[in-house]
């Protein structure tokens, strides 16, 4: 092929001064360059002679600094290696996909099948394992080339011949390999598995190697950040690059997203402003191009007019203000005198950034709202089976009936124009195509595919791109315009779809779910999750990564884990905590304040949770005890197990952040205000109704009974043998009904966060916070609270929680107390006769325990003295000889229970054996029971 490859670029006297290792080493990529052009091959043993000087010039720059130094500001190496490994792309897109690449052409995606991939790899298996090899090493070398003293020198000369492009095309050749699942369609004979394994991992390497070579050429070069993000985000080898006038990325939220071909002009004559050399590099340069036979074409170094190749340095002292002409005719002096990256961008920032920027102070959904929003998701669920309306039944159909609803349950709500903080449920309703939202469709974006290739150890280099390129703190500050390029890096990220698409498969990488917080990429993941806080695109992201079938996605699970992370540790409030201190201000100096930027995340996210979360969950808990109680067949359930799983996932997540914050003095008071008593009432309310209580599992009743026998004295030997043991319980079944899902650990999550909301301030140790106190009596949280406080083998540790509750709750709350006075004096005016002993339940006993209540006229001293006599006070009794008696009357007595004790007299027994549980004779038992599982650290 006549191609420009086989010009000779260098005359013999530019070689004249060059060490030994820039001879031999520029040499053998010469060779290199001629054997994957096929012009001609070399043989075995020439092959083996250059294999050892590019492994022995590998070494030497991994090793020696100065080898570094005298290769890296050689302009002739880089423009061979460039010219080297772009012979060696178009030889693997040839032996691996059939087809062969051009130079200076960007590669699309190829659309190719699995199969036909397996059978060319394997059909070229040995020229493929040695081109691998060698592409590996020579991208090792120019990764190396770039840590040097002064690595703006390399970063520029290589940005120069452009040999970036060379990078995107390795790594779009590694993903268009390895994406097509060559992994899933493994021959059936071994010798081919193992060498489509070994072909599979040496591409990994090569793209892995790619990145970090990538890594190193972005490092502190604000330009070069900005072409690879233009590269990867606005040019991918799978958009169109021919967008139309008016075309727009999807749109997420309710923001209009920016038009594609305004974007993409202006990133392009920002990238052509501020594409200048350092003065060494420019000295290099003009150097080589004074050399050359100018009668001579070079493509692979490009001329004065090309975009890499500017000396000049703008007038950095200039402080033209920025300023925007509509009116202007030419697109570059446009947007040279605007100055920033680009007037699209920021448009589209002004309205995507914190929702609701006209009314910042609009009050939360109401509580009223809550139940309105239940109603209609349970009726939203229970409609996915229901057979479709006739046309004539239209006007009646759900959505009318919600909509009228909600305006009139929610007299506050601000007018149709003024954006919400959250979307209604009719944007997440299931569409035709919504598995695109999990990453199974179609997905564009060069890098989107990565996180689904490589393993946690190898894709840090790309969590360190991303981190470097949009983390302020990496940056180099602000501009002489005031623009911070990080967080311009940042918006780009989220306002094109490949930027979406990575930052969701970035959060849904397997290392995020299973690594614990100390671990390098989670530590990453938080400090980009940071870096879309600070540029107050949180929400953004949220809804981004949504998924239309999900109450929470699992990008939304993760993203969520890691904001709960950042708010112990990065969003601490300030000292002088103020969320709003001008509150006529700007907005743009408003959201400058950190506190500002952490209320109104906090806002948001409440409200969402208030509006989706917390009414979906509730909504099938309701559904749930709907066929618990037989009004709808189990046949009828909306969701699966695998539904429910997620659910729960996204339940617990947003539970875990809400105790986050409530732990947080400054922050505490922001859900006191919220009212997110009410929520957390109305969800131990749901779990009551949805989920029958667990007994205390068999196996732990034996280990109790094992454990009192020890402390009684042995008995005497009898003659009758004992009886057998009884059979060991049938398995449990493989997965249990969905309708009996059990929501495990819920209730725990929702008793600390009322724990912590009702402690006094730092400090203090008494009384409880009187707001929260009045809210829960007003909501009648009492009856929620003492209803946890039976034996629930799925929500374990609750008693401990509850007393906690109690106790913060009674704790100067003079209503508090007479509600539950009132409901002791209620149950004792019942008449009881002397002596005659009473049943309470003891966590995990089976059975309940007869105890003597004393009279209301008792003294309370009395009460609280065992060794006392007096008939009204709780009679010591001997807890193992209760325990056997028990269990030979557990059926009798459950019987009894069901048919002779309302509601009340439940509630009474609760609150009485937790009174109980705080006295010495009385807590020997359920510390017995109990020992194994309290919570020291937490609560006792």
């Amino acid at each position: 092929m006549a191609s420009p490859q086989r010009l000779d670029t260098d005359p013999p006297h530019m070689w004249r001064n060059d060490s030994i290792e820039e001879r031999g080493f520029a040499a053998a990529l010469i060779c290199l360059e001629g054997h994957y052009q096929q012009s001609p091959t070399m043989g075995p043993q020439s092959m083996g002679k250059i294999m050892g000087i590019i492994s022995k010039t590998l070494e030497k720059t991994h090793t020696y600094k100065d080898v570094r130094e005298v290769l890296s500001k050689n302009l002739r190496i880089w423009i061979w290696l460039r010219r080297t490994i772009s012979a060696a792309i178009c030889d693997l897109n040839e032996k691996s996909l059939g087809v062969r690449s051009e130079p200076f052409v960007a590669t699309r995606f190829i659309d190719i099948t699995t199969p036909e991939v397996t059978a060319l790899i394997i059909k070229n298996y040995a020229p493929l394992k040695e081109a691998l090899q060698m592409l590996n090493k020579l991208m090792h070398i120019a990764r190396n080339l770039l840590v040097t003293t002064n690595p703006e020198i390399p970063q520029n000369l290589s940005a120069t011949i452009n040999f970036d492009h060379e990078v995107i095309e390795a790594i779009c050749l590694c993903v268009n390999v390895l994406s097509k699942g060559i992994d899933g369609e493994m021959p059936e004979d071994d010798a081919s598995r193992v060498k489509l394994n070994e072909i599979t991992e040496l591409y990994k390497k090569v793209l892995v190697t790619s990145l970090q070579q990538a890594h190193n050429w972005i490092a502190k070069n604000d330009r070069n950040k900005m072409t690879f993000w233009y590269r990867v985000f606005i040019e991918s080898p799978d958009v169109d690059l021919n967008p139309e006038h008016d075309d727009r990325y999807d749109i997420v939220g309710s923001a209009s997203s920016p038009r594609c071909l305004y974007l993409q002009e202006e990133v392009r004559n920002w990238i052509k402003r501020h594409t200048v050399m350092c003065r060494p590099a420019a000295a290099i340069c003009q150097e080589y191009f004074e050399a050359k036979d100018p009668e001579k074409p070079d493509l692979w170094f490009p001329h004065q007019n090309n975009l890499a190749f500017i000396y000049s340095n703008p007038d950095t002292t200039d402080d033209t203000p920025s300023t925007w002409n509509p009116d202007a005719k030419e697109k570059f002096s446009q947007d040279w005198q605007y100055g920033r990256v680009s007037h699209e961008l920021d448009t589209w920032w002004a309205q995507a950034r914190l929702p609701n920027m006209t009314n910042m102070d609009s009050p939360q959904f109401p509580t009223a709202f809550l139940n309105e929003r239940i109603r209609q998701c349970e009726e939203t669920l229970m409609s996915r089976y229901a057979p479709p309306e006739s046309p004539d039944e239209t006007g009646d159909g759900v959505e009318h009936h919600a909509d009228d609803a909600t305006v009139q349950e929610w007299p506050t709500q601000p007018p149709q124009d003024a954006p919400h903080y959250a979307p209604e449920y009719d944007e997440y309703e299931e569409e035709a195509d919504d598995d695109d939202s999990y990453g199974e469709g179609p997905m564009t974006g060069l890098l989107t595919e990565v996180p689904n290739i490589l393993d946690p150890k190898q894709i840090e280099a790309l969590h360190m791109i991303i981190k470097s390129c949009i983390l302020d703190s990496a940056g180099s500050g602000p501009t002489r315009h005031g623009e911070s390029l990080q967080q311009a890096r940042c918006r780009i990220m989220l306002a094109t779809e490949c930027g979406r698409n990575l930052l969701r498969e970035m959060l849904v990488f397997i290392a995020v779910w299973e690594k614990d917080e100390q671990s390098l990429i989670f530590q990453i993941s938080s400090q980009i999750v940071q870096a879309l806080h600070e540029s107050c695109l949180i929400h953004h992201a949220w809804e981004a990564v949504r998924s239309p079938k999900d109450i929470m996605s699992p990008a939304q699970t993760v993203l969520l884990r890691l904001i709960t992370y950042l708010a112990r540790t990065a969003f601490l409030p300030s000292k002088n905590y103020n969320p709003d201190p001008d509150p006529e201000g700007d907005p743009e100096s408003r959201l400058a304040n950190p506190d500002f930027r952490l209320s109104r995340m906090l806002h948001y996210f409440y409200t969402i949770f208030r509006n989706r979360i917390a009414p979906e969950c509730i909504a099938l808990m309701r559904i749930q005890g709907e066929v618990r109680g037989e009004t709808i067949d189990p046949a009828d359930f909306p969701v699966d197990n695998w539904d429910l799983e997620r659910a729960k996932d996204g339940l617990v997540q947003f539970l875990d952040f809400l105790y986050t914050i409530a732990d947080i003095y400054p922050l505490r008071q922001h859900l006191i205000d919220y009212d997110a008593v009410y929520d957390l009432l109305k969800l131990l309310e749901g779990l009551d109704l949805a989920v029958e209580r667990a007994p205390l599992p068999v196996n732990r009743r034996n280990d109790v009974a094992a454990a009192a026998s020890a402390s009684m004295p042995a008995p005497q030997q009898s003659s009758s043998s004992n009886p057998p043991p009884p059979p060991p319980p049938p398995p449990p079944p493989l997965s249990e009904p969905p309708h009996e899902f059990p929501w495990a650990g819920i209730k725990g999550q929702v008793l600390s966060i009322l724990a912590a909301l009702l402690q006094p301030p730092p400090g203090q140790s008494s009384p409880g916070n009187p707001a929260v106190q009045m809210q829960i009596v007003k909501h009648n949280g009492i009856v929620a609270l003492l209803n946890c406080c039976l034996y629930d083998d799925n929500n374990r540790f609750c008693r401990e929680r509850t007393q906690l509750c109690l106790k913060w709750l009674m704790d100067g709350s003079p209503d508090a107390a007479a509600f539950l006075q009132n409901l002791i004096n209620t149950n004792q005016n019942r008449p009881v006769a002397g002596g005659q002993a009473q049943p309470v339940r003891i966590d995990g006993v089976p059975g309940e325990v007869k105890i003597q209540v004393r009279g209301a006229s008792a003294p309370a001293a009395n009460a609280a003295t065992p060794e006392s006599n007096n008939p009204g006070k709780v009679e010591t009794f001997n807890f193992e000889a209760n325990l056997a008696a028990s269990r030979s009357q557990a059926a009798a007595l459950a019987r009894r229970l069901e048919e002779n004790k309302s509601r009340s007299e439940e509630l009474v027994n609760d609150l009485l054996a937790l009174t109980i549980s705080g006295d010495s004779s009385g807590r020997q038992g359920a510390d017995l029971v109990d020992a194994d599982e309290t919570e020291d650290e937490d609560f006792m």
